[in-house]
């Protein structure tokens, strides 16, 4: 056939996204299924054998990522790989991450009914952990995998709850005896809801974003001094949570002390002993700042760190920080980003020239073979919420910008 004229079937992928939807769904509408849970156990079950009906060879390394892998013609010549997550947030969005999953799935899916063979093999992937949401941080399994990150700290890390990552993904019984470990790559394209406003405000279907911005996320701790609340003086007292709140306003204030240019935020907090009649005495809240200048994000947690310090001085409250995660901005492979602007073209899809945000495993992947992402539009800039939606047209077209962009790569020599 023809292979300019190949699309996917809109209304099958649509359908393998609401099955992935009732996963873990919530009551408004969103989904919450965090890595290595019973919920993401039953979408990996789900995932494998959809796998199993394309007849894929299927392989689960000893961090849970899953691939699938459907031959050439050429076994000599290195894959072509697509995917992202299935793990979400909690009470996130049932488009995050497993957009691209599917999107995949779907283009493998046109690709084996209409008996269509690729020089080059194609691997579909799900990458274990990306959200970073129960263990942090984000991105383990694609981290380890690509030797960016160490097993055993990943196996090591826990939960909120004392959870050890290892242990979970026994007992969910994904821990594969493979390790994980990176093979040659011939290149990698991820498909994902853009989780921001501007396709949507620039009127644009198809976002081929030049890379990802610098990341980085902290952990703050903070100790005070516990007491009853009626009889202790506010003078003198050691009040951890007012320390924290000092410093939180300073993390939100940074982007306009630094001349913009960048995002940071506090999105996790614990307070101790979270009593409405005792003072806390221990606090722990996260810090993630980002920007596209990794010189610009260091220097701005250079600035905050001073403010950080005397705000601990000055309430007498001991401060520890660990830095849980760096990455650095990811500029991805020029070719295969102009690659997705003009099959977006020849489709009829609009295409904008962007930059990602947020974070992907496609940071870790750029950094081994050629990378690039397929953005489509979060409809009001929502993410990582139960609201987050995209129209299925939109899901539709990525997808099929996504199945001409693995063809292309995948019948080069």
């Amino acid at each position: 056939m023809d292979l300019k004229s190949l699309r996917v079937n809109g209304k099958r992928l649509q359908g393998s996204l609401e099955e992935m939807a009732k996963i873990g769904a919530t009551p408004s509408g969103g989904v919450q299924r965090l890595a290595l849970s019973e919920e993401d156990k039953r979408a990996r079950d789900l995932f494998v054998m959809w796998l199993k009906e394309l007849d894929l060879g299927i392989i689960i390394d000893d961090m849970g990522n899953i691939f699938g892998t459907r031959p050439g013609r050429d076994k000599s010549l290195s894959a072509v790989m697509s995917g992202s997550h299935m793990d979400s947030q909690p009470k996130g969005g049932r488009f995050d991450g497993i957009l691209g999953v599917m999107g995949t799935l779907e283009a493998l899916r046109s690709l084996h009914e209409n008996n269509i063979e690729t020089e080059r093999p194609i691997i579909i992937v799900n990458w274990t952990n990306e959200e970073g949401s129960r263990f942090a941080p984000a991105m383990v399994g694609s981290g380890v995998w690509t030797g960016n990150l160490d097993r055993g700290w990943a196996c090591d890390r826990l939960d909120i709850n004392g959870n050890r990552f290892e242990d979970e993904l026994i007992r969910i019984s994904y821990k594969g005896s493979l390790p994980a470990g990176k093979w040659p790559v011939h290149a990698y394209y991820e498909y994902h809801i853009e989780q921001g406003p501007v396709l949507e405000k620039e009127g644009k279907r198809i976002g081929a974003p030049k890379g990802i911005f610098a990341l980085q996320w902290y952990d703050v701790y903070l100790e005070g001094e516990a007491n009853q609340v009626g009889p202790t003086p506010m003078a003198g007292r050691h009040d951890a949570l007012c320390a924290a709140a000092e410093m939180i306003l300073k993390i939100n204030e940074l982007p306009q002390r630094m001349g913009g240019n960048m995002v940071a935020t506090v999105g996790e907090i614990q307070n101790y002993p979270n009593s409405r009649n005792i003072i806390p005495d221990r606090v722990h809240f996260t810090v993630d700042i980002r920007s596209w200048d990794d010189d610009h994000a260091l220097k701005a947690w250079e600035m905050v760190w001073r403010d950080f310090d005397e705000i601990a001085t000055r309430r007498g409250c001991p401060i520890k920080i660990e830095e849980t995660w760096r990455v650095e901005h990811s500029p991805f492979d020029r070719k295969l980003v102009h690659r997705i602007l003009n099959i977006a073209e020849e489709l009829g899809y609009s295409g904008l020239h962007m930059v990602s945000g947020a974070g992907h495993d496609a940071s870790y992947m750029n950094r081994i073979c050629p990378t690039a992402m397929i953005f489509v539009p979060s409809i009001g800039g929502r993410s990582h919420v139960e609201v987050e939606n995209t129209k299925w047209e939109d899901c539709e077209a990525g997808a099929n910008v996504l199945l001409h962009a693995i063809l292309q790569s995948a019948n080069e020599k």
